[in-house]
């Protein structure tokens, strides 16, 4: 009878010890406020609305899970998705895991082994460099890959030894979405086994108050891949490159992409930018950031300045006010807000300005 109490005892605690051993978060964040664009289209007239894509930074939703294997080793997942607070509807073309979608294995030796959806070096190389990332006015102006830089059907890894972080995707088909969402080249084809490839690799230094970064993306086209990279053949490559240094409350970034794209009639561009971020009180942060764009052999050329003002009401709540300024040159007619550019650019070579107040709510 003892040991039959000691047996009975012994299982009911087996599923506490499991549950001790690994874990699942719900998170996410949802960020929105009313913008308003000047300057837009043949009539110059103006426009007050909610943005769709982004704030601060986009609004989602996600989980995420761990389970100690033993020996230093887990196994993890990811799902993130993205969403438009204005109406409540799927970002990422649709996909109820846009953002994110990941397993894989993780070793404190070894590093971060993950298949599924998942960002490229694009993302990772521009994180800590680019003050102003996802803000609406901020780098998904110039270029719009970065409001989207993650790869369908990728193997990833990232490891990191001491200062150094190495890491780097594999798509066997980068994006079945088709555009501004994705690229509509699903790849994984047994008729062209070139083709909608993709493939990144990032080696980063980093300490406690500096840090520098830099990175190679290539992207395949395909038969019905969008953006002029319409067969396997042709390649849309980037160099990427940042630093940032952190001096008390002051943080400095800066940084670059040298771009190579087959599928532009102006293959060869470049993009730099420079920013500062200052904590004025422990509750007030004050950024600014300048963006340059430029084409090789061509009049195309745009200048963003964007400044943003946020005050922490707490850890979790947030108010903030951001402008931004853009000076298209040549035939270029860039929204300053990435928010929705659907319908809100200039003129080619016109210039526009966007202000927004809004609100962030981190769960």
């Amino acid at each position: 009878m003892q040991s039959s109490k000691w047996i009975f005892g012994a299982l009911a605690v087996l599923p506490s010890i499991a549950l001790a051993q690994s874990s699942v978060t719900l998170y996410g964040l949802i960020d929105n406020g009313v913008e308003y664009i000047n300057h837009v289209g043949a009539a110059s007239s103006g426009v007050v609305r909610m943005p769709k894509f982004t704030g601060t930074v986009p609004s989602r939703w996600g989980m995420r899970g761990t389970e100690d294997l033993g020996s230093g080793i887990k196994s993890m997942f990811v799902l993130e998705s993205g969403f438009a607070p204005e109406s409540g509807t799927s970002a990422q073309g649709g996909r109820l895991f846009g953002r994110q979608a990941y397993v894989g294995l993780s070793s404190d030796r070894w590093g971060q082994l993950t298949f599924g959806r998942q960002f490229t070096m694009q993302f990772w190389a521009t994180l800590d460099s680019d003050i102003l990332t996802s803000n609406v006015y901020g780098g998904n102006v110039v270029d719009s890959y970065r409001a989207n830089p993650r790869a369908d059907n990728a193997i990833g890894y990232r490891g990191k030894f001491g200062n150094i972080t190495i890491a780097g995707t594999y798509s066997l088909g980068r994006d079945v979405v088709s555009a501004p969402a994705g690229a509509n080249c699903a790849g994984e084809s047994p008729a062209d086994k070139q083709a909608c490839r993709g493939w990144s690799a990032m080696i980063a230094y980093d300490t406690n108050t500096w840090g520098v970064s830099t990175a190679y993306e290539s992207l395949r086209g395909g038969a019905d891949a969008t953006g002029g990279l319409t067969s396997s053949g042709l390649k849309d490559n980037r160099i990427i490159f940042g630093a940032y240094s952190l001096m008390n409350n002051v943080k400095v970034g800066i940084g670059g992409t040298i771009r190579d794209n087959d599928g532009s009639t102006t293959p060869h561009s470049q993009l730099y930018y420079v920013g500062a971020a200052y904590d004025l009180t422990p509750a007030l942060n004050l950024a600014a950031q300048i963006y340059w764009l430029r084409y090789s052999h061509s009049p195309n050329k745009a200048w963003l300045e964007a400044v943003r003002a946020t005050y922490s009401f707490s850890k979790r709540t947030s108010a903030y006010v951001t402008a931004g300024f853009i000076d298209n040159r040549g035939n270029l007619s860039l929204s300053v807000s990435s928010g929705d550019n659907t319908n809100t650019s200039p003129t080619p070579g016109g210039n526009q300005f966007g202000t927004m107040v809004g609100l962030k709510h981190v769960f």
